[in-house]
């Protein structure tokens, strides 16, 4: 790649770094903890993981839109690469936090039941 190529490049990934990251990661939630919660705070925790999910289906879902949208415009292909890089790594984070969420709300019910036995 010649050095013209490479500078154009680098600066239509800056410049559509903004388009890339208009997609709002969902805050962290607080997940209750079940050896001390009450009934009311596990109910909470419930509904603050649901729409926790909620959100971050969302988020996935932007993501995918602004993929889909870049390959629409014409975006070049060197950008093109380096743009999906970039939302497959946030992509994969996105999941990976979704199934810690899922797993410490789960861990918290267990924890809740054992206590109330």
């Amino acid at each position: 790649m010649s050095i013209k190529t490479t500078t154009i490049a680098v600066v239509a990934f800056f410049a559509c770094q903004n388009a890339w990251s208009a997609c709002n990661y969902p805050k962290k939630i607080f997940i209750p903890n079940g050896t001390v919660a009450t009934e009311d705070e596990m109910l909470e925790g419930q509904k603050a993981v649901k729409q926790y999910m909620v959100d971050m289906n969302a988020f996935l879902d932007c993501l995918e839109a602004e993929s889909t949208s870049a390959v629409a415009e014409g975006e070049d292909p060197e950008i093109t690469v380096e743009r999906e890089t970039i939302r497959s790594k946030r992509h994969n984070a996105a999941v990976d936090e979704m199934e810690t969420v899922a797993s410490d709300y789960n861990e918290a019910v267990r924890a809740y039941k054992a206590r109330q036995q």
